[in-house]
């Protein structure tokens, strides 16, 4: 049993690459970028890292998703995280870890999009976040204003 599950979101790198098997089978190889970012309780500065994983989907899903991937797409990816191990011709071994792509989503907005505006201050000085909005209300005023 593969328990290694993998959900990413995250910003596609470069164009993917379509190749075919000997048989036929497509193979959709791309990388994405993972961003997160936290405020450090010493300087209360935002920070921020970028983690990044190779993925590849296969058949159907590399079909499906080929036309529409591009570099800088947001994509949520799930699937299974591989690890490849071979032996180069001058006999030193090499691996890799890679992201077996069970599922691609195309990904239109973020809640943190949402959120992020209601940070600062208001006019009295307090936080704006005490008297904004829930964040689902303004998701679906925004959603009113621009429905995609």
């Amino acid at each position: 049993m593969n328990n290694s599950t993998f959900t990413g979101c995250g910003n596609v790198t470069q164009d993917p690459e379509m190749k075919y098997t000997d048989s036929g089978i497509s193979k959709l190889k791309f990388s994405i970028a993972c961003n997160r970012s936290w405020k450090n309780a010493k300087t209360d500065e935002w920070e921020e890292d970028t983690s990044y994983f190779n993925v590849i989907a296969w058949r159907k899903l590399a079909d499906d998703t080929a036309d529409v991937l591009e570099k800088g797409v947001g994509v949520i990816v799930t699937g299974r995280m591989e690890q490849r191990v071979w032996e180069k011709d001058d006999g030193t071994k090499q691996n890799i870890v890679e992201v077996v792509a069970e599922n691609i989503a195309i990904q239109t907005r973020s809640i943190s999009d949402f959120t992020r505006k209601r940070a600062g201050d208001n006019a009295e000085g307090g936080s704006k976040r005490a008297t904004a909005t829930s964040p689902r209300k303004q998701v679906e005023e925004e959603l009113v204003k621009d429905p995609f």
